[in-house]
């Protein structure tokens, strides 16, 4: 009997020896990830420490992490040099509705691609891939030839309706719709169902990982948007917040650094609250990602 104990390493020796071993490699595990983590948010915590400081304190040598002084009204200068609600509610308006827009178009492009068999198909699907290798500012001039021979510069639309393709969500999307068997499209089409309830009822909800972390995807990088923007829109009142931000830059770079990095702060809000929200879709979307795809 003891031999089967000891063989199995339930002696108290062998348990202490082997925590002691994962308490010092897991100590050791902890504190790099803690080194690195404070590395990765530096430079957050030194943006919402500048935007706290008075201007003078903005360019102090050694760069301090803790302002010194609280000055709040760098926040208030953000409102009062530029209209810094204004710019939030055209981008939250532009990132949206492609967001609403993308959830519906890549789904059901996705959809096709993968449920749907029709000649030239995986063809089409590779072309249509090839838009992934083509640099968004290559084809920046026939679009602004395109928007404003309908007449929609200096408008939103210019900026939604060019992005509400997006090859690469149909591709992720449609990548985890090919996981799906297709038992279950043929278990409601024998019970009477349509092609549409199919796609709405029973794929759908099966691939709304994959959704979310597209539309995540998506309402970031059309949030954080400069390039289009900026060639499209003229109206002060038009523009979307990075671009609008450049104006507290100043002339020639004059600008107060601390109400700068304040509208920097500020801008950053909104994306952290749609990732606390959307955490919990990430994560599932990257878990079945990494088991299914």
């Amino acid at each position: 009997m003891n031999r089967k104990v000891e063989a199995a390493g339930v002696f108290p020796e062998n348990r202490i020896r082997t925590a002691s071993r994962k308490g010092v490699g897991g100590f050791i595990l902890d504190g790099f990830l803690i080194v690195l983590c404070f590395l990765m948010i530096s430079p957050f915590l030194w943006i919402v420490s500048t935007s706290l400081r008075l201007p003078k304190d903005s360019f102090s040598l050694p760069p301090a992490i803790f302002p010194t002084t609280f000055n709040f009204s760098n926040y208030m200068e953000v409102f009062q040099q530029v209209p810094f609600t204004a710019f939030i509610v055209n981008s939250l308006k532009i990132s949206i509705v492609i967001v609403i827009g993308h959830i519906f178009i890549s789904s059901m492009a996705a959809f096709a691609f993968s449920r749907i068999s029709f000649p030239g198909r995986n063809t089409i699907f590779m072309v249509f891939l090839a838009g992934l290798m083509i640099p968004g500012q290559v084809t920046i001039i026939p679009q602004f030839i395109l928007i404003s021979k309908l007449g929609l510069v200096d408008t939103h639309w210019a900026l939604i309706l060019p992005a509400l393709i997006n090859p690469l969500g149909i591709f992720l999307i449609r990548q985890m719709m090919m996981t799906i068997s297709s038992t279950y499209d043929e278990a409601a089409y024998m019970d009477g169902a349509s092609r549409m309830w199919v796609f709405l009822k029973v794929v759908l909800p099966m691939v709304f990982p994959a959704v979310a972390v597209t539309s995540v995807m998506t309402f970031i990088s059309h949030w954080n948007d400069f390039f289009r923007p900026l060639i499209f829109l003229n109206t002060f009142e038009k523009m979307t917040l990075p671009i609008g931000m450049t104006v507290l830059n100043g002339t020639f770079g004059s600008g107060n650094l601390s109400a700068i990095l304040a509208g920097v702060a500020l801008s950053l809000i909104v994306p952290l609250i749609f990732y606390i929200f959307g955490q919990k879709y990430l994560v599932e979307g990257i878990t079945a990602g990494g088991l299914k795809m």
